[in-house]
């Protein structure tokens, strides 16, 4: 199957934006240092800020062969795969996924998320914004938001996606300084990665940075009076300062490093690209930035379903298992708020091919961490998987939820350029179950 685009011929295209917040904590202690200092007890409860992971299985997963099984349901429904129990009593999830039944514990599954969107793209701007699309406005994506609302240390990227994030425009209404900084490849284990822009090279130095540095400043003077009203102009140069200020941090390149991460985290991660993608989402959040967003591609299956499911839901297995067990580890998931989801699920009957095709109004999505209840069930689909049993829950719901565990109001009012009042999310209410 061609990897670069879906079945409807909607293009995954890279976006490298990066993003500005104010802030500086911890700006001048590295990572290194701060944690050594932290073990010795130089600093008493190290306080940890808010952060969020992302993990957008692009293509649209099937809820019915991965998160909500119906053994009993017709065999023209009920798939190839088993269910299995996990660490929490009468929760099952696909046999293909043992690694991450062990840690249940730590998410919330939520079942008979729907809605009407069967397109990848417009269904992924409505999962990855909490708002319907609309032709006359473009919605910030969740990293957007996070990056305005979250203060993050200056040196560091507050919004990273590994290997990059689509459909755009990701920042919506918010502006360019709000994008993220896409590493355009995935991580190799024990290996020191390089972004581009990020690293050094050609016989650079820093004291060469520093003197173009010194010179662009000159210029910003002289012609700040030309600048004033020009949005892409003030949102370049924002980009350019908060580059100059990752190239000269020594917490920026560490935590791209996973030679640094200790055995007892990484043996959590197999060494496969989207598992090592999940340890260096952990890294980021580790070393401050505050919304990092993995994708795993491959999921648009119109033919061969269980085929395909086999090499993909293993691979999502080792990723999710890892993720969860090194924010554990690491003590950060009660401050890090992690979603796990696709644009849309698939049909619960199997098409000619062997296939499930595009099928929004039942999905699964997983909600954990940042102090959301892990260990449950919410919501349900009925007995063919079709819809939800009940009333279900919308992709409003699900971004509502996801806001507030951030300790951010998804009803906060913004203005589009134009003056326009618009709401973080419009009609999304919290799922009372998952904030405890």
């Amino acid at each position: 199957m061609n990897r670069d685009k879906y079945c409807d011929g909607i293009e995954r295209r890279d976006f490298l934006k990066i993003g500005a917040l104010t802030g500086g904590a911890l700006s001048g202690l590295s990572l290194t240092n701060y944690l050594q200092m932290a073990e010795a007890g130089a600093i008493k409860n190290p306080k940890r800020e808010k952060a969020a992971i992302f993990v957008r299985l692009a293509g649209g997963p099937s809820h019915m062969d991965t998160f909500d099984l119906k053994p009993d349901a017709p065999s023209t429904h009920r798939g190839e795969f088993k269910p299995i129990k996990t660490n929490v009593s009468g929760v099952e999830i696909s046999e293909l996924m043992p690694r991450l039944a062990k840690q249940c514990d730590k998410f919330s599954i939520i079942r008979g998320v729907s809605h009407n969107l069967a397109a990848h793209e417009l269904g992924s701007l409505y999962m990855n914004t909490g708002n319907r699309p609309l032709p006359s406005l473009r919605f910030p994506t969740y990293g957007a938001v996070i990056s305005k609302e979250l203060e993050s240390p200056r040196d560091l990227p507050p919004y990273v996606a590994v290997p990059n994030q689509s459909p755009g425009p990701l920042t919506g209404y918010l502006g360019l300084e709000y994008g993220p900084l896409s590493t355009g490849a995935t991580p190799r284990a024990g290996q020191n990665m390089r972004i581009r822009g990020l690293s050094l090279g050609n016989g650079v130095t820093l004291e060469d940075i520093e003197r173009r540095q010194n010179l662009i400043k000159k210029y910003d003077t002289a012609f700040s009076e030309l600048e004033g009203d020009d949005e892409i102009l003030n949102s370049l140069n924002k980009f350019d300062q908060r580059v100059y200020d990752m190239l000269r941090s020594k917490r920026t390149r560490d935590a791209f490093n996973l030679q640094k991460e200790p055995e007892s985290i990484s043996k959590l991660f197999t060494e496969h690209p989207f598992a090592q993608s999940c340890l260096l989402a952990t890294r980021l959040v580790e070393a401050g930035v505050r919304f990092v967003t993995v994708q795993l591609g491959g999921w648009d299956t119109h033919q061969d379903n269980f085929t395909k499911l086999k090499e993909k839901l293993p691979e999502l297995d080792a990723g999710l298992a890892g993720l969860f067990a090194a924010l554990s580890a690491k003590g950060l998931l009660d401050t890090t708020s992690v979603l796990v989801t696709g644009e849309f699920g698939r049909t619960p009957k199997i098409n000619a091919n062997a296939g499930r095709d595009h099928y929004p109004r039942a999905m699964t999505c997983l909600l954990g961490g940042g102090g959301m209840k892990g260990g449950q069930v919410v919501g349900a689909s009925d007995e063919l998987g079709s819809g939800p049993k009940e009333t279900g829950f919308t992709p409003d719901d699900i971004a509502s939820t996801f806001y507030h565990s951030l300790g951010i109001n998804p009803e906060k009012e913004y203005h589009t350029p134009s003056g326009r009042p618009v709401m973080i999310v419009r009609y999304g209410k919290k799922i009372k179950e998952v904030l405890s």
